[in-house]
């Protein structure tokens, strides 16, 4: 993967990790920040468990869903880790539409491959540090497809310190949230 497109997708990954952060912290009574990010995701609106956002990161509009799993499970239980997503990403400017990653919450075991699975289809994620992508381009807009009109994206992974990880995803809202990404980043 070259330099800059690993950066494109680290943005994309940090962008969309601090809106959950920002909402989540929000949330709960605390001082205000002392600063605040120079750009941020405009929620776009909320769709089941899905989040449709829009970002300008170094003045590129970026559009992406997101959500949190709904379960989580570590092997052995009970490992420590920063929270994990499930992005769907379209950057216009790039011709990227449709990027399915992850962050996983911890760095992932170096070499080693993730997997997701929607119903009976299951893709090959690549892993780098703590972020997963598809490894097959071309897999891509079937995987999104399949996940439309599945109910429940799985990710299984492995730590670098070989803590087995599964995330499970509810797509509920995932097409819909879709359908707007797309009407906003054209």
């Amino acid at each position: 993967m070259t330099k800059m497109l690993w950066q494109s997708r680290t943005i994309v990954l940090l962008t969309a990790a601090a809106v959950w952060c920002t909402a989540a912290y929000a949330q709960t009574p605390k001082k205000p920040a002392k600063s605040e990010p120079t750009e941020q995701a405009v929620l776009l609106g909320q769709f089941g468990d899905w989040g449709a956002y829009r970002a300008t990161p170094g003045g590129k509009k970026v559009c992406f869903a997101l959500s949190k799993p709904t379960k989580a499970e570590t092997e052995p239980a009970g490992r420590k880790r920063d929270p994990s997503y499930a992005f769907v990403s379209t950057r216009p400017a790039e011709k990227v539409k449709d990027e399915v990653s992850m962050i996983v919450g911890y760095p992932q075991k170096e070499g080693a491959d993730a997997t997701a699975t929607v119903g009976s289809a299951s893709y090959v994620m690549y892993t780098q540090n703590d972020g997963a992508w598809v490894k097959n381009a071309a897999e891509e807009a079937q995987m999104v497809g399949t996940m439309r009109k599945g109910a429940d994206l799985v990710i299984k992974s492995v730590s670098a310190h070989g803590t087995k990880t599964t995330d499970t995803y509810s797509l509920k809202g995932l097409a819909q949230a879709l359908d707007k990404v797309a009407e906003e980043c054209k």
